[in-house]
Parts: C-alpha cells; sequence; structure tokens
C-alpha cells in the first residue's frame, strides 16, 4: 500500500447536527445511556465561593434562537484555579471547572448554576478578569466557536483584562460581557451569544 499522502483527498466538511445531542448529550435526546451524564457536575459539592446563575440563548443571522445548540463551558474556581496540572494552583475536591449544557429544545434557551470564577493568570504574567469560556456547536455550523463570558459587574477588572482590550471597539467588546441581575436572592448573569449580524458576538481564532 502507498504511502504517498498526496493520493488521499480531502473528505467532505460536516456540521455538527442533527445528531449532536446523541454523541454529546444523549440524555437530552431521549438517551438514558449514562447514570450521572458527562457535564452535569461543574463545580462538585465543595467549591467555595458565590454561587452565581449563568443563562442565555445563542441566536442566529435573522434574530431567531438556535434551539438545538450545544454549549461547553471551561473556568476556574474562585481562587482562579482551574482543574488541569497547570491550572495554577489546587481546586477543591470534585472541582471540574468543566461542563456541558444543551439550549431548550421549545425555546432556545439554556442555563446552568455554578460559582463566580476568581481573576486568572494570563501569558506574561498578565492577570486576567473574571471569565467563562464557551465552545458552541449546533446543527449548520462546521466548526466549533470559541468565545468568553466576562461580567458585568467586574468593570475594573474588564478594563485591564488583556484578552479584552485586544477588542478595538468598545461596542464589540460589548458583545461578550454578561448583564448582571439579582434574582431570588441569587447573581444570575445574562449572555447573549449572536452567530452572525448586527452586534454579532466576538469569537476567537484559537
Amino acid at each position: 500500500m502507498s504511502q504517498d499522502l498526496n493520493y488521499l483527498k480531502q473528505s467532505a466538511s460536516q456540521t455538527a447536527g442533527p445528531y449532536v445531542h446523541i454523541g454529546l448529550a444523549p440524555g437530552a435526546a431521549g438517551f438514558d445511556i449514562y447514570k450521572n451524564e458527562l457535564g452535569h457536575d461543574i463545580i462538585g459539592p465543595h467549591a467555595k465561593g458565590e454561587r452565581i446563575r449563568v443563562e442565555g440563548v445563542v441566536i442566529d443571522g435573522i434574530g431567531s434562537p438556535i434551539k438545538d445548540a450545544l454549549l461547553e463551558v471551561w473556568q476556574a474556581n474562585t481562587d482562579g484555579h482551574f482543574a488541569h496540572p497547570d491550572g495554577g494552583g489546587p481546586v477543591e475536591d470534585g472541582f471540574r471547572g468543566w461542563g456541558r449544557v444543551i439550549t431548550d429544545f421549545e425555546t432556545g434557551e439554556w442555563s446552568f448554576d455554578t460559582i463566580k470564577p476568581g481573576p486568572t493568570l494570563g501569558r506574561n504574567g498578565a492577570m486576567q478578569a473574571p471569565h467563562i469560556n464557551f465552545w458552541i456547536v449546533s446543527r449548520g455550523i462546521n466548526i466549533g466557536l470559541n468565545t468568553r463570558m466576562y461580567f458585568g459587574d467586574e468593570s475594573a477588572a474588564n478594563g485591564s483584562d488583556p484578552v479584552l482590550n485586544l477588542i478595538e471597539w468598545e461596542r464589540r467588546r460589548a458583545t461578550v460581557i454578561a448583564d448582571h441581575s439579582v434574582r431570588d436572592g441569587v447573581s444570575v448573569y445574562r449572555f447573549e451569544i449572536k452567530i452572525q449580524g448586527e452586534e454579532e458576538t466576538v469569537f476567537f481564532d484559537i
């Protein structure tokens, strides 16, 4: 058999759906496969810090909610440490800092409960404002989209964040900052992700 890779042709592109939930979130698709479905518990039972709720909607280019999107989230703990050997320091027992959430099939809304992350150490020793990383896929998206959610009540930290300051226009920076409110004594952060069109969310090429 020839080892010359020049004979191989590029495969056709493929979007993430319509079976993305069966493979990545089977419980939501009606398949009772796992006792504990991967991605539901982000912080574990022993995490320190302020409990918060994050919610939003993924919006397409004509302003309609995308009802079959899947979002993966990755965050630090309240001390700014990630659950990784190079994550900056120890995390609480059971803290994963990673989760998976899907949009509601009827409304397109998504939400999850977590703790508010602390500032993290970035490249060249620069401190980054508290944030949550998002990866979004859905039917019709060929490549997963990466973005960040910053917190609307962290204006001082946001103002010095090295990543936010790479976004030239203030209007564009606003697309990755979540609105803050308090509901039943709990801080709620509303983050609308716009895939295309006016006020499109800033996505990162990583």
